[in-house]
Parts: C-alpha cells; structure tokens; sequence
C-alpha cells in the first residue's frame, strides 16, 4: 500500500445504467492507487454480471437489500487501503478527482474530502456543493442548480455529498461507518456531523468533478426514511443546549411536515415515523449517549454549522412564507446565542 492507495464503495441496486460507466472512471483514476467494492444490494439488471474482470474490482452480494447506509458498511468492512471514497453507482468521476479528494483528506485538519456533484447532462452546473444543514434536522444538495463557476472556492460545508467524498479509513472505523438503522437518506449528513464533533473539517472540493445522472424522485417509502430519519438526526446529534434552542422550531416544523404529508398523500408514513420515533426511545437515549462520550466539540460550536434558511428550490414553500423564513433566522440569531 501507498500513501495514496483507496478503496471506492460502490453500491448497486436496481436497473443500474450508469454502472459500466461509473466503475470504469473509478478504475480509470489518475494519481491514485484504486480499487472498487461493489455491493450488490439488489441490482435487477445484467449490469453486475456483465462488468468486465478486473483484479481491482470486488463484488459483494448481501443477502437482502441493506440500504446504502448498511450496504456501505458491508463494502468498507475489512478495507486495509489508507483512504476509503464513496461514489454513486450513477456517478462519474474525472480522472484526478479521487486524487485531489485525498490530497485534502490527507490534511490532519480535515475529515471528510468532498467533491464538487455536477449534473451529468449539464457539467458546469452543480448537483451539491456540500449539503446545508437546517435547524430542524432538513438538509439538501447544497447550490442544486447554480453554475459551477459561482462554486470554484474551498470552503468548509455543514454535510459532504455521499455522491462523491474520501476519508481516511482510520477515521471511518473511528466513526464507525454509517449509522444502520439509517437504511437510506441522511447518513451522509450524520457522519458528517459527527466528524465535525471530533474536531474535524468537512470541505467542500471545486476540483473533483463528479459528474452524477441525478434524477430526484419521491415515494411513499422514502419520505417516511426522510422524515424518521431527519428525527432520528435530531433526537440522537443534537446536544442538550441546542435541542433545547431548537425546540422551538422542530414543533413548529413537525405541524407543517403533518399538513405537507396530507396535503402530498403519505400521511400514513408520517405518522409511521412518528411512531418509529415514539417506540424506539431506549435506542435513542443509547445512541445519543454514545454520541455525546465520543464528541470533543460542544454545542456552541457546533451550531454554526446550521442555517435557518430553506433553499425554495428545493422546498417549494408557500406565499407568505418569506416572511416565516425571516422569522425564523430572526430567531435562530436569538437562540443560537443561548446555546
């Protein structure tokens, strides 16, 4: 092994046709010692079978579907490379992109190396420039839609983009991968989060280009992972000063999210995540505890980290609602000084 050696995570699942593509420009990685686990979480597709040999490339196949966040872990378990990357099974990187992701993971500053998410069909146009993270726990592809070039700079991001990121791997085993019970959705934001508590930087990296075929969909079974796990994000991260400061707020977007879900139709699975929520409390009370003996950066400081406006893009609101927003960062001014 080398000091630029990593191991690329790579989840399939479904019809999969990019995955040819994606491997390929893993593999095809310029300044980097690379190689690729492939988790097959259930691709339907030929796509698995008919990858073309390569010594690099190591297909796993789990019994059932674990999720991305389960089906990263299994991917990771036994890496021994110096760094382990993370790119979307519909994701392309350029040729120096995992190397310069490593040169900035290398920094012992720094945790998280992520890179900068275009559109696949529109290259100089971003898909995330690291992920902002709301007060209640919402989080998003950060500038989605904004040209490339108004995101040339390095800078420090609330959440890297699970498209496209590198760490060390001691870091990953010091972390403990991805949270399971995630399944899907927002794990990319709580290892983040809880990287950020270690004292550790996630940056943003304008010159790794991955270029990802993003599709944004919506189903009942993802807003319901949505909402628990935004809960979850909540009830397990947040110290006891800022879930104190954002009490407030969380009530208030609870009523909205219950009026949404009705108003979109999975109130069902709103409910459901309530519930998961409401039943799973011991788990919750463990895990915070676990979290809170491992972070060496308290609340204050982690609290910058937030932001109290919603990306309209993202979340069509309503009219009127900047008058809500404003209110909102109005109050976050207040709050966040008592955290």
């Amino acid at each position: 092994m080398t000091a630029r050696d990593v191991t690329v995570v790579m989840l399939a699942y479904g019809d999969e046709p990019v995955l040819h593509a994606a491997v390929r420009s893993v593999l095809d990685s310029e300044d980097v010692d690379v190689s690729v686990v492939l988790v097959d979480n259930g691709c339907t597709s030929d796509a698995v079978r008919t990858l073309p040999a390569d010594p690099r490339l190591r297909v796993v196949t789990p019994a059932e579907n674990l999720g991305f966040a389960g089906g990263v872990n299994l991917g990771a378990a036994g890496v021994r490379t110096t760094y382990l990357g993370l790119v979307n099974s519909d994701a392309e990187v350029h040729p120096d992109a995992l190397a310069t992701l490593v040169e900035v993971a290398a920094r012992p500053d720094v945790g998280i190396a992520s890179g900068s998410i275009r559109l696949a069909d529109r290259p100089d146009t971003m898909n995330s420039a690291g992920n902002p993270v709301h007060v209640v726990g919402l989080s998003w592809a950060g500038a989605h839609g904004e040209p490339a070039t108004a995101h040339a700079t390095e800078q420090d991001v609330a959440s890297a983009s699970g498209a496209g990121l590198v760490l060390r791997r001691e870091l990953w085993e010091r972390l403990g991968g991805f949270e399971d019970t995630y399944f899907a959705y927002h794990e990319d934001v709580d290892l983040s989060w809880r990287t950020w508590q270690l004292g550790l930087r996630v940056v943003f990296v304008p010159d790794a280009v991955v270029l990802h075929h993003y599709e944004f969909s919506r189903n009942a079974r993802k807003m319901f992972l949505l909402e628990r796990n935004r809960r979850i994000f909540l009830s397990t991260l947040y110290g006891r000063r800022l879930r104190a400061a954002t009490a407030l707020p969380a009530w208030a977007i609870d009523l909205a999210m219950g009026l949404v879900a009705r108003a979109q139709g999975w109130a069902p699975q709103h409910r459901e995540a309530r519930r998961w929520i409401r039943d799973n409390q011991a788990w919750i009370a463990e895990r915070r505890a676990r979290v809170e003996a491992a972070a060496v950066v308290d609340d204050r400081h982690m609290a910058r980290l937030l932001t109290a406006t919603l990306d309209q893009q993202v979340f069509p609101l309503p009219r009127g609602a900047g008058v809500l927003q404003a209110v909102m960062r109005a109050y976050w001014t207040v709050a966040r000084r008592f955290v």
